[in-house]
C-alpha cells in the first residue's frame, strides 16, 4: 500500500492522478445530478487525434484513465531494477511519453465502437423554424391566439402557436415570418412576410 501511495504521487504518474482525481469528481457531479455529461463541448473536434465523434468529456476520461494505468504499471515495475529505485530525469519522462501516446491509440481503439451512441447532429429543436417563414391556419393572428403550419428544413411540417405584436393583416393562408420563440408561452412571435422586400430574395 505504501508502494502504490508514493509511485501514484510521484513523477511521473502525480500527473495522471491529479488529472484522474478531476475526472472523478466531475462523473461524481454527474451521477448526483449536479453536472451534464456534455457540459463542456459535447463534439469537440478530436477528428484529427482520431477520438472525433464522442463527447470531450468521455475522451478525456478515457485517456486520463488508461494513461494513469500504464504510467502506475511501468513506475512500479521499473522501480525495483533500477539503481537508486526510482523512476526519474530522462526515464521519467520517456514513461510519461510512452504512457501518454499508447493511452491515446487505446483511445482511439474504444471511441470507435461507441461513436453510434452520440449522433454528429443535435436533434430537432423548435428554435430550428426562427427565421423560415409559414402559413397561417387560423382566421387572424393577435397577442393571444393565432396558429400557423412551417415546414422544416428536412420537409417534414408541423403546426406552432404564433402570436404578433400589433394589428397586421394575418389571415388564414398568409404568410409569415417566425422571428423569435418564446420558451414560456411555447409560442413563436410571427411577422407579415413579403417577399418582394426580403433582401436574401433579392441578392438570390
Amino acid at each position: 500500500m505504501w508502494t502504490f501511495l508514493v509511485v501514484v504521487s510521484g513523477f511521473p504518474t502525480i500527473l495522471f492522478t491529479a488529472a484522474l482525481v478531476v475526472v472523478v469528481a466531475f462523473w461524481l457531479l454527474v451521477a448526483v445530478g449536479a453536472a451534464e455529461s456534455h457540459g463542456f463541448d459535447a463534439h469537440a473536434d478530436f477528428d484529427a487525434w482520431g477520438m472525433g465523434g464522442v463527447p470531450v468529456t468521455v475522451a478525456f476520461s478515457l485517456l486520463t484513465a488508461i494513461g494513469w494505468f500504464l504510467s502506475l504499471s511501468a513506475t512500479v515495475l521499473l522501480d525495483p531494477v533500477l539503481p537508486s529505485g526510482m523512476v526519474r530525469g530522462p526515464l521519467g519522462l520517456a514513461v510519461l511519453a510512452g504512457a501518454l501516446l499508447v493511452a491515446w491509440r487505446v483511445t482511439c481503439l474504444l471511441v470507435h465502437p461507441v461513436r453510434r451512441l452520440f449522433p454528429d447532429e443535435p436533434g430537432p429543436s423548435r428554435l430550428d423554424f426562427v427565421g423560415l417563414t409559414c402559413t397561417i391556419r387560423t382566421g387572424w393572428v393577435d397577442a393571444g391566439f393565432g396558429q400557423a403550419e412551417v415546414a422544416a428544413k428536412d420537409g417534414s411540417t408541423a403546426v406552432v402557436q404564433v402570436r404578433q405584436h400589433g394589428a397586421e393583416s394575418l389571415g388564414i393562408g398568409s404568410t409569415g415570418l417566425l422571428y423569435a420563440y418564446d420558451e414560456a408561452g411555447e409560442f413563436f412571435w410571427v411577422a407579415p412576410y413579403d417577399a418582394a422586400l426580403d433582401p436574401r430574395g433579392r441578392a438570390g
